[in-house]
């Protein structure tokens, strides 16, 4: 069993296995109180006035306690994330890179900047912790992208992957949960969608260009995913995407 772990853990692409380690690892931490989640969650004027910078990256790596929803999460990061890395970014390790970049900054500045407006300031006021946001854009960024890909939830009923985003901002509204988190996710991810896959259809125009510097950290990415050329709702997505692709839950 622990070799088979071990085997599942390195098989893993850069990417998500990296994120995934540092998730469990502060997770884990702030459960065995060797971190406090009070020196890593999002504070604006700690990062401004106290030049606690770290704190913008390192709320993206706190999950909350270690029960079902912690696991539910990580199942969620572990799946959507290698999907994402293996086949629309197979050897575009900066692009994905990028990409949860992209994401996280713009994560970010809506709720920093999302407090100054009276109507959403106390609903956002309450996210310390935009893991599970960054988690939710992946999940809408690949159901974008496979939209023919068929999904049952808890075996009650099937639909497709663009529709997924929405049956699991119903759950957690069910389950009581805030329906902001997973609202601003689908919004970053929508975001990235628009630019990366719609915008440069529209304009010949590519917004979001990873920058060479990025390039530049993954000197190992020597394999290019050609776009699809006359499929206009598959961009980004190669050809054996759907084979890879398996039913969630």
């Amino acid at each position: 069993m622990a070799q088979l772990v071990e085997d599942w853990y390195k098989q893993m692409p850069l990417i998500t296995r990296s994120y995934l380690t540092l998730s469990v690892l502060t997770t884990v931490g702030c459960a065995l109180d060797v971190i406090s989640p009070y020196h890593i969650y999002l504070n604006s004027e700690k990062v401004i006035r106290h030049f606690q910078y770290w704190r913008l990256f390192t709320n993206f790596f706190y999950f909350g306690k270690l029960d079902l929803d912690f696991l539910f999460h990580m199942f969620f990061l572990a799946r959507y994330c290698k999907l994402l890395e293996e086949t629309s970014f197979r050897g575009r390790t900066a692009d994905f890179f990028y990409m949860l970049f992209f994401g996280g900054t713009l994560l970010t500045g809506v709720v920093l900047l999302g407090g100054m407006f009276q109507l959403v300031s106390e609903s956002l006021a309450r996210i310390l912790f935009l893991s599970n946001s960054l988690t939710f854009m992946m999940v809408y960024v690949w159901s974008k992208r496979n939209p023919h890909v068929h999904m049952s939830f808890l075996g009650l009923f099937t639909f497709t992957a663009p529709y997924l985003p929405w049956v699991l901002l119903g759950f957690s509204i069910i389950v009581g949960s805030s329906p902001w988190v997973d609202l601003l996710g689908m919004l970053a991810g929508h975001a990235y969608y628009f630019l990366e896959d719609v915008y440069p259809l529209m304009t010949g125009r590519h917004f979001l260009k990873t920058p060479a510097f990025v390039k530049a950290l993954f000197p190992e990415d020597t394999v290019v995913v050609p776009r699809p050329a006359n499929d206009r709702w598959a961009v980004g997505v190669d050809g054996d995407r759907r084979e890879d692709a398996q039913r969630a839950f």
